[in-house]
């Protein structure tokens, strides 16, 4: 297999990802299912949630009812993204995109098909050792009046009779251990599942149900537990040392909240089963690392090939390069110093960028770009943590654009959208790598001062944001940079030392001039009236981030500076000087009113820095009524009407500190 000048060999058993994909559709197709192809992660219907986390969440309306166009049986499988999970990347498990393999019976089947079902899949399509498949149920719930899942557990026990498997039940192997058992019970906070977690934290309304979770076993005789940070606790299959990876989840979605806190059975029985692919596929493979995968391991080649290190392996089969804690974040701690230890570190960093810029592809193909708002900041966040660990492995060259298509082209077969976007791709997070690179480079240089200062300077909150305001280096970068140090900065010291920052540039400019003017003349009163229309137009064109910085007025031109990450493109200046003199042209009359600042605010007034305004306000309206176009608390002097201003004409930009930009008019 090649992607781009990389060859990857396979021996003849490795089962590659299109097919796993296609072999769980078609097993469950064979049982009457119809196969639905993934719904985009960013939800359609669901303002709760910026990104479809579950393969379920498309699936909700169906589950409480609902028609579904392909009948009670659905099989797919679907892209997901958990940007809760961006901090748990490192390890051999976690990833923020991931594809989540999914069948359901809306009111068919119960649990007796779906478990036989699931584990003929897993046995006997994909081959897995029923020796190493372990189970959870659920332990029951007095409190909820759920009782425990025996039913499960007796099925199970005749599953396993049918491969010669004894099956024994344990109870609260989390205090006494595995003790021979094979299905284990657990609380609500393991085999329960909904959509907001546990029972007390759903809202009513919403459904849930018990679950049985299958593992797969790396096995006793590799001494995973042993050799980890958790050997002097208890293993059982839900223990953190690695020994067991969950790869798949049984939810018997059956009840529904009241809104007293009970819990009353749905119309309907669902099954709503969602199996890791990722984990499945390196399972199948003996991999204890789904970096190891061909999902990964093209990105891997690509980075070992241009930083000139080694992506240090593990071997399920040797028991070498241990799963688990120590390999997560490497909080272990042993050998910091060592060549294992950077091995590690290595390792580490490989996984980071690996899983990044997968997810930032697929998240671009479906049409999430970096930006500073909403699904956009974290597609951000992404790629410029990607870059910040390139660096650590020697990566100091632009790799975003040769990087795209290695990823895009192990999408291709299953996701051709993705092929189709390529270039488009590719240009987008390029342009984040090209603009992040200058940024980075600048604070990283920053950061090196002070540790290079005898004695070396801790890094703080002021710190932290003194990088921000000057050079526009993210809080979290700084942030993870000082834990690696041993030091921690909290996100209140940094918050802090905005506020101080803010108070000190208010108070330096108080005393300066009214509300930007330098004189009070006719033009610039117009030109006072006009900053209102152009901060309502940058808002209405850029997002409502834009705040008002400072402004300066003088007989010539406006000056006005406002919060935003980047340049503004010729056709946004277009569009925002045409948005002002459709305004002026229009003849908005403008209101001024004497209010009290609570009501002031109520009536959807803005003002930046409230706790400097006294309580009663003075508020300039622009616009007819209820369609007022501008709404702000100033100091005046104003026309009466918008007609007044007559055409202005945006005729400079420039950038006129971290993340704040400057516009000129006339």
């Amino acid at each position: 297999m090649i992607y781009y000048n990389l060859k990857i060999d396979y021996n003849s058993t490795y089962m590659k990802p299109d097919e796993l994909r296609n072999l769980y559709l078609n097993s469950f197709k064979k049982n009457s299912h119809q196969i639905v192809p993934s719904s985009s992660m960013v939800p359609e219907n669901d303002p709760t949630t910026l990104f479809t986390g579950s393969g379920m969440q498309p699936m909700m309306e169906y589950l409480l009812g609902a028609k579904h166009p392909k009948g009670t049986r659905i099989v797919d499988s679907q892209k997901c993204f958990r940007s809760q999970d961006i901090e748990e990347v490192g390890d051999n498990r976690h990833t923020t995109f991931f594809e989540m393999l999914g069948n359901w019976s809306f009111g068919d089947y119960f649990k007796e098909d779906q478990l036989k079902w699931f584990f003929e899949f897993l046995t006997k399509d994909v081959g897995l050792d029923p020796k190493k498949l372990f189970i959870t149920v659920f332990r029951g719930n007095d409190k909820l009046e759920i009782g425990k899942d025996v039913e499960s557990v007796e099925i199970w026990k005749k599953i396993f009779a049918t491969v010669g498997i004894e099956a024994k039940d344990i109870d609260f192997s989390e205090k006494t251990g595995l003790q021979n058992g094979r299905i284990f019970y657990y609380d609500e906070t393991k085999n329960w599942w909904s959509r907001a977690g546990i029972p007390d934290k759903m809202p009513a309304g919403e459904p849930g149900g018990p679950d049985s979770e299958v593992f797969y076993d790396f096995g006793a005789d590799k001494k995973i537990h042993e050799n980890s940070q958790f050997k002097d606790q208890v293993c059982h299959v839900n223990c953190d040392c690695g020994r067991f990876l969950e790869i798949g989840n049984n939810v018997f979605m059956q009840f529904q909240k009241q809104a007293d806190g009970s819990f009353k059975e749905l119309a309907q029985k669902n099954v709503d089963f969602g199996g890791g692919f990722e984990r499945i596929l390196a399972v199948k493979n003996n991999i204890d690392d789904v970096f190891q995968t061909a999902l990964f391991e093209p990105i891997i080649a690509f980075l070992e090939k241009i930083s000139g290190k080694k992506y240090l392996k593990s071997d399920a089969t040797s028991g070498t390069g241990k799963t688990g804690a120590p390999d997560r974040g490497l909080a272990g701690g042993a050998d910091r110093g060592s060549a294992q230890g950077g091995a590690e570190k290595t390792k580490h960093s490989f996984r980071v960028i690996a899983d990044h810029m997968r997810a930032a592809v697929m998240l671009a193909a479906d049409g999430v770009y970096p930006s500073n708002k909403e699904q956009g900041y974290f597609a951000r966040r992404l790629v410029r943590r990607s870059i910040r660990y390139a660096k650590m492995i020697g990566i100091d060259q632009l790799f975003v654009a040769d990087l795209v298509p290695v990823i895009v082209e192990i999408y291709s077969s299953s996701y051709p959208d993705v092929n189709k976007k390529l270039v488009q791709i590719q240009n987008a997070l390029a342009q984040e790598e090209n603009k992040f690179a200058k940024t980075i480079e600048k604070g990283l240089k920053e950061l090196e001062k002070y540790q290079e200062m005898t004695p070396p300077v801790a890094l703080d909150g002021a710190i932290a944001f003194r990088l921000y305001e000057t050079h526009g280096f993210p809080f979290e970068l700084t942030q993870e940079i000082a834990q690696e140090k041993g030091q921690k900065i909290s996100l209140e010291e940094f918050e802090k030392a905005k506020k101080n920052h803010a108070d000190k540039s208010r108070d330096a400019s108080s005393d300066k001039f009214k509300g930007g003017l330098q004189d009070s003349s006719v033009q610039t009163t117009k030109y006072h009236t006009a900053t209102h229309l152009l901060h309502a137009a940058l808002r209405k064109m850029l997002g409502k981030h834009v705040q008002q910085k400072g402004s300066n007025i003088t007989v010539d031109r406006l000056r006005f500076d406002f919060s935003h990450p980047e340049a503004l493109t010729q056709d946004e200046k277009i569009r925002v000087q045409d948005q002002i003199n459709e305004w002026i042209d229009a003849a908005l009359p403008v209101k001024v009113e004497h209010l009290k600042k609570s009501d002031a605010l109520e009536s959807g007034a803005i003002a930046f820095f409230i706790e400097k305004y006294p309580d009663e306000v003075t508020v300039y309206t622009i616009g007819n009524g209820d369609e007022w176009i501008s709404k702000e608390f100033c100091g005046g002097p104003h026309v009466k009407n918008t007609s007044e201003i007559g055409k202005i004409e945006i005729f400079k930009e420039k950038a006129a500190s971290a993340g704040v930009r400057r516009l000129y008019l006339k």
